[in-house]
């Protein structure tokens, strides 16, 4: 099928979009942004503020109030999924690394928010799997490493409530997931795996919307 679609997608136009939603990046995010900058190639991780602004809206769609974020990193995604949160709701973040995420707290405390997120240094593996089983989860986020993400996907699919929301950033992999050269490394093939066990996932409803890095949103059936 022909690409019809001739959008060029610049940082200006990035900046438009985010300016004329219902949340423009405010100093705190704009400082986060800037601090994690400052931490050189691996800011990459960081996701949008476009972005960042689609994850608050989910949270306020669906009346979020409790929700899991597999991959804290300094703690923009988080603070973007709090503010989604009704009110009174509480956001897990897991993540490895105390340096990392004391960058985020600092900014959740400047943003009002520490009290409702509580987060987790520990393999997310072992936090999910001492969760309650039941399914009381609204909205998970996994943007975590890529050879992690079905069991994260797994564990959490479970305890999402009927109607709420599991999201994966980066299941596009820079546009190579499409790449018919078979020329494979680790993340790509874990990505690729996960894509079409997503498909497959009867306990889930699931689009994968081309735009960031590529994200998966699947509703719990």
């Amino acid at each position: 099928m022909a690409d019809v679609r001739a959008l060029t997608v610049t940082g200006e136009l990035v900046d438009y979009a985010v300016a004329h939603g219902s949340w423009p990046e405010d100093p705190v995010l704009r400082d986060l942004r800037e601090e994690t900058a400052a931490l050189g190639a691996v800011a990459s991780m960081q996701i949008g503020a476009d972005q960042g602004q689609l994850l608050t809206l989910f949270g306020r769609m669906i009346g979020a109030h409790r929700a899991i974020e597999v991959g804290t990193f300094t703690g923009y995604s988080s603070l973007c999924i709090a503010r989604g949160l009704a009110p009174g709701g509480t956001l897990l973040c897991c993540d490895v690394s105390e340096e990392w995420t004391a960058i985020g707290r600092k900014a959740w405390q400047r943003a009002g928010l520490a009290d409702r997120i509580d987060v987790r240094i520990a393999p997310a593996l072992e936090t999910l799997r001492l969760l309650p089983t039941e399914p009381a989860i609204d909205l998970a986020f996994i943007d975590a490493d890529k050879g992690g993400y079905w069991d994260y996907w797994d564990e959490l699919a479970p305890r999402v409530r009927p109607g709420g929301l599991l999201l994966a950033d980066n299941v596009l992999w820079s546009g190579r997931v499409a790449d018919g050269d078979g020329d494979e490394d680790g993340n790509l093939r874990a990505i690729r795996e996960f894509n079409d066990r997503v498909a497959a996932d009867e306990r889930v409803d699931a689009v994968v919307l081309p735009a960031f890095d590529g994200l998966t949103i699947a509703r719990r059936r």
